[in-house]
């Protein structure tokens, strides 16, 4: 049984501890408000950009002349992963539910006797696939020194992922990331970057305006296809930021409310053993008193 100086010692450490996490918690809470109100915004662009690339690859696709980025390489042999979580951790299961994710697409292509390549951005992933997939990692981006994303930041990761396109090295990449939904929820997200694949049109795209095209579609496309993928890449950060931010916030709450829980625990137990030494001292003396 623990004594009464180890019970105290052990209150005191976990009341610093509960300090440490409601600040983080607090941080984490201002962090969110920005991070979600940007990635809110660039939502409505993505979403339109997205449309009009629809439309224009649509037009294109059975021309047989498609640009490579639409089209692919013809093969589905070699895949690239791109898998982004954050530099940090103490984020609830943020980064464990993204690597999950792309682990299950890398067996299940490695099942298929399809070669896998990862590029990861963020430590975080970095780390927990390197165990498994070290030989499958081909190269890491870090963002560790990064404080505000930027469409810059997304442009590097675009260059180097379009370099790796265009010196062959893979045949289909896919983007991992975390949609914010709210707080307490962020969707992983599995998405197709090259060849490029846009929603084929539905009944909300077909009522929307139709444009004509100057100059001819191909050429436009050709000038967007690799800003899209730095588009979706730049979404996919924004998405991150404000999921891990959420995650956070909700994972430095938890352990806020369990210190607590623990503190009161820890109280009854030092109240409990304390009153109980009292209680023998009291009988000591007493029973000193009736021996004289």
């Amino acid at each position: 049984m623990p004594s009464l100086k180890d019970l105290k010692n052990r209150i005191e450490s976990v009341k610093s501890t509960r300090k440490i996490t409601k600040a983080m918690q607090m941080v984490a809470a201002a962090k969110l408000r920005r991070a979600q109100e940007v990635a809110e915004s660039a939502r409505p662009y993505a979403e339109t950009f997205n449309r009009v690339m629809s439309d224009l690859a649509s037009s294109i696709v059975d021309q047989g002349d498609a640009p490579r980025l639409l089209a692919g390489t013809g093969s589905d042999q070699t895949h690239l992963l791109v898998v982004m979580t954050s530099e940090r951790g103490l984020c609830g299961g943020f980064n464990s539910n993204i690597v999950k994710n792309a682990k299950s697409l890398a067996n299940e292509l490695i099942s298929a006797g399809k070669t896998v390549k990862i590029l990861t951005v963020g430590k975080k992933g970095r780390d927990q696939l390197k165990r498994d997939y070290g030989e499958q990692l081909v190269g890491h981006i870090d963002l560790s020194e990064v404080k505000n994303i930027n469409y810059a930041h997304a442009q590097g990761i675009a260059q180097d992922v379009l370099n790796r396109f265009e010196d062959n090295e893979y045949d289909i990449a896919t983007l991992f990331f975390s949609k914010f939904i709210s707080v307490v929820s962020q969707e992983p997200q599995a998405l197709q970057l090259i060849p490029a694949a846009y929603p084929s049109e539905d009944t909300e795209m077909s009522s929307s305006p139709q444009f004509d095209y100057e100059p001819d579609e191909q050429g436009i496309l050709s000038d967007l296809l690799p800003r899209g993928v730095a588009t979706q890449i730049f979404s996919g950060l924004l998405e991150n930021g404000a999921s891990e931010q959420g995650a956070r916030m909700s994972a430095m709450d938890n352990a806020t409310r369990n210190a607590g829980e623990m503190i009161d625990k820890l109280t009854i137990q030092y109240n409990r053993s304390r009153q109980a030494v009292i209680t023998n001292e009291l009988i000591e003396i007493i029973s000193g008193a009736e021996a004289l």
